[in-house]
């Protein structure tokens, strides 16, 4: 049992006949001396009296937005939590946080809160995959909320599939990783000068056509902006994408490998940390035609030159002496993943390199979620499973963070 005294905990609990592991939940959360404010809705109170909460919590139980206003607003319980939990959290209310609906206590809350999230979704599993709640999902993943579950078992009505509520004791641990990570990585970076590459940059071939990848960019502006979320002062060089730039981050825009050199370059002197996750087209076109080329003039034939290794550039001016920056590099592998990526560590003299297998079809590129191993050049292995890829890149600045504070 893990010490989460001055911990808060918002417990929103929705309506289905697993309502019930809620308070098995919080009473584990009790247990290790945390404050729970539990939020339910009218739904749930169809399975689980409020007094059932109000007994283990000893907390006032709140369901509706007009009620004990002079005592504790919306806005002020959706601040005071260091982590908020819905549990279980149905499509239904999946469907309201997507689309940021605020209609009762509960997503009223969850709108002003601004300390991490988690959802545990329990439902039929039809309705768990449905193209609608599987979007929805998909949605609260990319904006940083934690989807734990559901687990494969037995439903009600005798049926079985996805759709099972987790068990309390796993969201309980979900909520502690959490809460230490969240009281860890408090400024941990302020001071700091974060340097990141993200997207897939552009090689033209004529004004209408390029070599390019599949990069979306997502993981390298979720490391920028959760470096910037813990205090650094972060220079994002984004290859074209029509991500929107993260709070607090200074964005410069690039095309091809040659711009991004330059832009990295051009700012790696003054900063402490280069984390180099954009995907850097390998070839170019030897020349690019000025005008567009024709179907009918038959296939070009195209004659393609090595673009720099911007990273091996960073990794043998840092053998030498000549940066100071901690380096991070991104392994994007489909084969033999981990043994490309510990060679590609040594060769290109990175402290520290992100191998994901962009080959799996819920992590890589152009989805919000991601598995890496991080490896570093001390022979650390981190392993990090499926998740949202803002928590990977929490993950993957927690070593950066940790290798800054040993000097």
């Amino acid at each position: 049992m893990s010490d989460l005294r001055g911990a808060r905990i918002l417990l929103g609990v929705s309506g289905g006949i697993a309502a019930y592991k809620a308070a098995l939940l919080a009473r584990l959360l009790v247990g290790a001396g945390a404050t729970v404010d539990p939020v339910l809705t009218r739904g749930a109170r169809h399975f689980v009296g409020a007094a059932t909460f109000e007994g283990i919590t000893g907390r006032h139980v709140r369901d509706e937005v007009w009620q004990d206003i002079p005592d504790e607003t919306h806005v002020a319980l959706g601040r005071a939590a260091d982590v908020a939990v819905v549990y279980p959290a149905t499509a239904n209310v999946l469907a309201k946080l997507a689309g940021g609906h605020a209609d009762d206590l509960l997503t009223t809350t969850l709108l002003a809160a601004t300390c991490p999230l988690v959802v545990a979704p329990a439902m039929h599993t039809e309705m768990w995959e449905h193209a609608a709640t599987r979007r929805n999902a998909a949605v609260l993943r990319e904006r940083g909320v934690d989807v734990l579950g559901p687990a494969v078992g037995p439903l009600m009505g005798g049926d079985a599939g996805a759709g099972r509520l987790v068990e309390p004791d796993e969201a309980y641990a979900r909520i502690v990783a959490h809460l230490q990570a969240t009281r860890s990585r408090r400024d941990d970076l302020a001071g700091r000068r974060v340097l990141v590459t993200a997207g897939g940059t552009r090689e033209p071939i004529d004004p209408v056509r390029f070599l390019g990848n599949r990069s979306s960019g997502k993981m390298g502006f979720a490391v920028a902006a959760a470096a910037a979320a813990r205090g650094a002062k972060v220079d994002l060089v984004a290859a074209p994408s029509s991500l929107a730039t993260p709070p607090g981050v200074e964005r410069h825009d690039v095309t091809t490998a040659l711009e991004m050199r330059d832009a990295v370059l051009a700012r790696v002197d003054a900063v402490d940390v280069v984390v180099k996750a954009a995907a850097v087209a390998d070839f170019r076109p030897a020349q690019a035609a000025a005008s567009k080329l024709k179907k009918a003039a038959g296939a070009p034939r195209l004659e393609l030159v090595p673009n720099p290794d911007i990273l091996a550039e960073l990794g043998a001016r840092k053998a030498g002496g000549g940066l100071r920056a901690l380096l991070v590099g991104f392994a994007a592998e489909t084969d033999d993943v981990e043994a490309y990526g510990r060679d590609k560590l040594a060769r290109k003299n990175a402290d520290l390199l992100v191998v994901n297998d962009v080959g799996a079809a819920d992590a890589g590129f152009g989805v919000d979620t991601n598995r890496v191993v991080i490896l570093g050049r001390d022979g650390s292995r981190v392993e990090v499973a499926l998740a949202a890829k803002t928590m990977v890149a929490d993950r993957i600045l927690d070593e950066v963070a940790a290798r800054l504070r040993q000097g």
